[in-house]
């Protein structure tokens, strides 16, 4: 699998989703809804990477700074802090997502500027990475159920694609960088250099 074929797939799917909002339909949508399609995307995602060994090597065979720097999106904690300042968005809500997202995209852009982290220190801010994803989707969904329209901000565009494109992307990959760093898979492992496969991968991370 090459990274033209990804890029096709990754603009498909975001051509379908600003089709879907365009047309008022995530407008629409309440609890549980929103919820249960951002779990079903994550799903998908993780289900084609454990179906394609295409796509398994080729994640296995980027650079891992390449997986991380998609985590300087992350920045639109900023979004959400301005969002707050209007009054689009409750500041249960924006206030520890904003500053959570903004610290791991901080977190992340030195990771991508040193390159001489430690195993440990990209696995400790990838496991922060999780816990703040998964906080900020479980804090939007409770704020959603107890009040709809107090989250509605982030079911129309450009917010939507937040929970339709970013948060399961963001989701997807801090799995597969788990993967990476536990030494999981290895890609092109064969009989050979079994001994070497068994150990942790270390050929794409970071010097």
């Amino acid at each position: 699998m090459q990274f033209r074929t990804v890029a096709l797939a990754l603009a498909l799917w975001l051509a379908i989703l600003l089709l879907i909002t365009a047309s008022g339909t995530m407008a629409g949508l309440l609890p549980p809804w929103p919820q249960l399609i951002l779990a079903a995307l994550v799903l998908l995602l993780l289900a084609v990477y454990a179906i394609s060994k295409s796509l398994r090597d080729w994640l296995h065979s980027i650079p891992l700074a390449s997986l991380i720097a998609l985590h300087l999106v992350r920045f639109v904690g900023i979004y959400f802090l301005w969002l707050h300042a209007r009054g689009e968005l409750p500041g249960d809500f924006a206030i520890p997502a904003g500053w959570g997202d903004i610290a791991v995209a901080t977190f992340a852009l030195l990771l991508l500027i040193t390159r001489h982290a430690s195993r440990r220190t990209y696995l400790a801010w990838n496991f922060l990475g999780l816990v703040d994803i998964l906080f900020v989707v479980i804090t939007a969904a409770r704020l959603a159920i107890a009040n709809p329209a107090s989250m509605a901000t982030l079911l129309k565009l450009p917010s939507s694609l937040l929970p339709t494109f970013i948060v399961p992307l963001v989701i997807f990959t801090h799995i597969v960088i788990f993967v990476r760093l536990l030494g999981v898979h290895s890609p092109a492992r064969t009989k050979g250099n079994a001994r070497s496969s068994r150990q942790p991968e270390r050929a794409h991370l970071p010097p």
